[in-house]
């Protein structure tokens, strides 16, 4: 059907009651049927690997009728930069990077935090520092903790899917209205085919009200300088601090806010398996399959463990990771990064933190076999057991 016959729909028949078929497709196919359901306005690309095939899927859409404007930006802090041109003008956005193109880009992002802007971003991870890698790695993530943006992290294409489509909803509540960035690990699952469940049905999401948001969007009646705001920021240095501050705050609350619209659609921050195993394994994106495999090896040699899914990064699940790991006696946490930006954020939440033996960290394009996070449970885990 052409796309401006699809009926428009909330998001809450988008995910819960439209009819899906199960497709065998990438991770960047499942980016573009999610793209093709979001009724954007404005979709601009860069290529970077493993980025570029989503978004030049995303362009195959645009000559399908399913995004209004589409095109190609000079670099990566170009684009970041005319997406928020298009978000503060009060049209639905979509764009995605990774890695190298993540850090040339940054600038924008706690910008589009301040500046209030309902972005929704794909970030596609891959390592970073030299020498040169295109392979798998989320340390970006750590780098985007305090931008002000929120963060869910999918473990695999049906999550991504999913995620992007619940997020435009999400950012557009006047009480939110925050960046959303959805990740996912490059390669690992934007390149591998998977069984997802995809919306079948002639629909599309309902187009964001601009009229809605918190800060005035640019157009005909709304000059560019309304937003900054008023101009006594600019006159005061005691008040342009005051400001200033208060609006860090006020970003701040805005992603603690979005917590019960995230919940509406993903039911909680987190997934537990075996709650009651002394052992428990935390992980996000794909370190969680991986995570599933060891644990199954482990019951097979007798060895009981729990696992903890951490599904959305910002706002952290402070309360709900406290909880559940409560009774657990050691605590590993497998990543996909050099620094372990997810084992500190646990460690800043549960008490007794030396109960979590850091690591696995692969990192640079390496893989995680579930054998080395059995060692790790092993020798630590299980020491005087």
């Amino acid at each position: 059907m052409p796309a401006n016959e699809l009926k428009e729909v909330s998001t809450e028949y988008m995910l819960f009651e439209a009819k899906r078929e199960e497709q065998f497709i990438t991770g960047s196919e499942a980016v573009r049927e999610a793209v093709r359901r979001a009724n954007i306005d404005v979709a601009i690309a860069y290529p970077i690997t493993p980025q570029s095939e989503s978004m030049h899927l995303v362009g195959d859409l645009y000559a399908e009728g399913y995004v209004k404007e589409y095109f190609r930006g000079e670099n990566e802090f170009a684009v970041m930069s005319e997406i928020t041109g298009a978000a503060m003008a009060g049209v639905r956005t979509f764009t995605a990077t990774c890695g190298p193109g993540t850090l040339r880009a940054f600038e924008n992002f706690p910008m589009w935090s301040g500046a209030r802007l309902p972005i929704v971003m794909g970030f596609m991870t891959r390592a970073i520092n030299a020498p040169l890698s295109i392979q798998p790695d989320t340390i970006e993530m750590s780098f985007l903790l305090d931008t002000g943006m929120m963060m869910m992290h999918a473990e695999a294409a049906q999550d991504l899917y999913d995620m992007l489509l619940m997020s435009f909803d999400i950012v557009e509540q006047t009480s939110v209205h925050i960046p959303m960035g959805v990740f996912v690990d490059g390669f690992f699952v934007t390149h591998t085919r998977q069984k997802i469940n995809i919306v079948t049905e002639d629909v599309k999401l309902r187009p964001y009200n601009p009229g809605l948001s918190p800060v005035p969007h640019i157009d005909m009646e709304t000059p560019p300088f309304r937003l900054m705001r008023d101009p006594f920021v600019m006159k005061s240095n005691y008040i342009s601090y005051a400001a200033h501050a208060s609006w860090q705050q006020e970003v701040m609350a805005s992603a603690q806010r979005a917590k019960k619209y995230i919940k509406k659609y993903m039911g909680s921050f987190i997934e537990q398996e075996n709650p009651d195993a002394s052992i428990q394994i935390v992980a996000s994106g794909t370190a969680v399959s991986q995570a599933r495999e060891a644990i199954r090896m482990l019951k097979a040699e007798g060895i009981d463990a729990g696992l903890v899914k951490v599904k959305v990064i910002r706002p952290f699940p402070a309360d709900e990771i406290k909880a559940v790991l409560s009774g657990a006696e050691k605590i590993i946490i497998p990543e996909f990064n050099r620094v372990g930006w997810l084992c500190r954020e646990v460690a800043s939440v549960i008490p007794n933190n030396d109960r979590i033996l850091p690591g696995p960290r692969v990192y640079g394009g390496m893989t995680m076999p579930p054998e080395v996070i059995i060692q790790v449970v092993k020798e630590g885990a299980l020491v005087g057991v």
